[in-house]
């Protein structure tokens, strides 16, 4: 439809034209919007990774060319068609291998390994050398080196990076696996071991000391040295820094008495690996007794003092009285009877003699009144105990009698056992 002839339609029938501008404008939004969104979605590799591919893709396509042209004079491809399917069988395969190689790899990672490609990383290296042949059957020696170099050379380096990188980057010490990374990196250790840069952590400056140091060892263990001999040990000896350095010295004396020494490891005896060890002696050292402490000498006990009381005086009945409370601290002795006091009547003589009043003694029971003298329970109690003096709670428990009998009976056995 001509532009003239549908401004005219829409021009004459405005309605239709207006629906259908809107509904136009909202297919054009909504796929704007849909691929807005899409393409945010994405989870993009990292820059490094995406240039490397870009990198691989174009050397690629370089050594396609190669291929092309290689197909049609070594390999007879004349016809056009077959030569378009048939040339770029080995750049096909290339990719292929490349991403299942990076498949392979990204899923035998772990957190201290990066992985192995496994044969599909193998077959890149195998295709790429495969590719260098067209490269120098058309262009020789020196187009040859570019074509192979540019093509599928650096094609080859940028798949692995490709595939490689990404993880290197998330976890930069993980190592390689595969067989080619640990050759490499066992070839590289012996290298640098060979060449004394195997200990880490040593500046230039360092690494050249020890070598002087072990020059100097080596010329000093010599019996005899001639003039250009000492020379070189007196150049060794001053770059060694020994004379400045008290630890670099006393690592220097140290190998040197080592190496003059090492003559006497063919005589120093040592035990058999192959025997059994011999049980170690124990030995038992008798420990001398020690002596009897003497203990000193106990105090003589103390004589009892004598009976002041004479044999005729009369006792009066022992009287306990309870003390009063006082608002003082009250200890666990709190509520105890006091002492108990004695009361003893002295004769006297007839012109001094005095009539002492009884005091009747209200807290004792009425069992322990009126009691023969002498007690009949002193008896008992001395055949129940013996030398023993039971106390006077003990006493009233066992005779349930009261507090004065039980304060006579328990003096009797007193007086009986000294």
């Amino acid at each position: 439809m001509d532009l003239p002839l549908l401004t005219n339609w829409a021009l004459t029938h405005p309605w239709p034209a207006s629906a259908i501008t809107a509904v136009a404008v909202l297919v054009l939004v909504g796929t704007a919007w849909l691929v807005t969104t899409t393409v945010r979605s994405w989870t993009w590799p990292p820059m490094p990774v995406i240039v490397a591919s870009a990198g691989a893709l174009v050397c690629t396509a370089y050594t396609a060319d190669t291929s092309w042209r290689f197909a049609e004079h070594h390999l007879g491809m004349r016809n056009t068609t077959e030569r378009l399917i048939m040339f770029a069988a080995a750049e096909v395969a290339l990719l292929a291998c490349a991403l299942m190689a990076r498949s392979n790899k990204t899923a035998t990672a772990t957190r201290t390994a990066a992985g192995t490609a496994g044969v599909p990383g193998v077959l890149v290296w195998v295709i790429t050398g495969v590719q260098v042949i067209p490269a120098y059957s058309e262009s020789g020696i020196v187009g040859g080196t570019v074509r192979a170099i540019i093509g599928p050379v650096m094609a080859g380096l940028l798949w692995h990076l490709a595939m490689g990188l990404e993880i290197r980057v998330a976890r930069p010490d993980a190592l390689s696996t595969g067989l080619p990374a640990m050759i490499g990196r066992e070839l590289r250790e012996r290298l640098l071991s060979y060449l004394g840069l195997a200990t880490r952590d040593r500046t230039a400056e360092q690494i050249t000391r020890d070598r002087a140091s072990a020059r100097a060892v080596r010329l000093a263990s010599r019996t005899r040295l001639r003039p250009w001999g000492r020379n070189r040990l007196a150049a060794a000896v001053a770059r060694s820094g020994a004379a400045l350095d008290p630890e670099q010295r006393d690592r220097l004396m140290q190998e040197l008495a080592a190496r003059r020494s090492a003559t006497e490891l063919s005589t120093i005896p040592v035990a058999s690996p192959w025997q059994a060890p011999a049980p170690a002696e124990v030995t038992v050292e008798r420990v001398p007794e020690a002596p009897d402490e003497v203990y000193p000498a106990l105090p003589a006990p103390v004589p009892a003092p004598p009976n002041t009381v004479p044999a005729t005086a009369r006792l009066l009945p022992f009287v306990c009285r309870r003390s009063i409370r006082q608002p003082a601290p009250v200890f666990a002795a709190a509520g105890a009877p006091t002492r108990t006091t004695v009361h003893a009547q002295v004769p006297l003589p007839d012109e001094q003699q005095v009539p002492v009043p009884e005091v009747p003694d209200e807290e004792e029971p009425e069992g322990d009144r009126d009691i023969p003298d002498p007690d009949p329970l002193i008896a008992r109690a001395r055949a129940e105990f013996g030398t023993e003096v039971p106390g006077v709670g003990r006493l009233k428990a066992t005779y349930r009698i009261g507090q004065a009998r039980a304060q006579r009976i328990r003096d009797a056995l007193a007086e009986g056992s000294t």
